[in-house]
């Protein structure tokens, strides 16, 4: 297989440390401080640097990213809920899954409401998350495309996902979590409707976490 580089947030979890070196990745840790922007600004200067030894995937501001939601994940929804969906809801992170099921999604209902969940602020503990008026914009971000944005504070985010492991059997990650926030928070102002959110990651990742042990 193909060598792969990593920039990463030096603070990522151990288990997100593990998984990558057991896959034979290798880690460049970046200032936690930066969040993922010191990552992405690492991982431009690498292959700035060595054009002849890095292909930078790029998935912030690659098309081929919001394509494959626009394909596949708006397309299967919109099956699996037999035309029946009237509300998205989206985490965003590269805004790769918002971007690309929101527009497919609004094709085929026209009449959707597409709702975006981000950090209520530039410091938070969301990771994959990005609190957009702060951070570096991804050139896919289409911030026209959205009905509503909701803000998640971290602690909503962990208190989610707590509840989904212990209530549901449900082991997500902590932007799982804030999906699931805000589309509970959207589901209180509606009289009825089809929700559908994403779950884009598990929480085998963060296991380490403190907030696991908390009431």
């Amino acid at each position: 297989g193909y060598r792969v580089t990593l920039a990463v947030p030096a603070n990522v979890t151990p288990e997100r440390k593990r998984i990558l070196r057991a896959l034979g990745a290798e880690l460049i840790f970046t200032d936690p401080r930066e969040g993922s922007d010191g990552a992405i600004r690492m991982a431009r200067r690498l292959a700035a640097e060595h054009p002849d030894r890095y292909f930078y995937a790029d998935q912030y501001n690659n098309p081929a990213n919001w394509r494959a939601h626009y394909e596949t994940t708006g397309v299967e929804i919109f099956e699996q809920t037999e035309g029946r969906i009237t509300h998205f809801v989206a985490g965003l992170g590269t805004s790769g899954t918002f971007v690309g099921a929101g527009r497919r999604l609004r094709e085929l209902c026209p009449g959707i409401t597409l709702v975006s969940v981000q950090p209520d602020g530039p410091f938070h503990g969301i990771e994959g998350l990005k609190h957009m008026p702060t951070a570096i914009r991804p050139g896919i971000y289409d911030e026209t495309l959205a009905d509503v944005n909701l803000e998640v504070t971290t602690e909503e985010a962990y208190a989610m996902v707590r509840r989904l492991a212990r209530e549901e059997g449900m082991l997500v990650g902590v932007s799982s979590g804030a999906a699931l926030a805000g589309a509970l928070r959207l589901a209180r102002t509606i009289g009825r409707g089809v929700i559908v959110t994403i779950f884009p990651d598990s929480g085998d990742k963060y296991l380490s976490e403190r907030f696991w042990e908390e009431l």
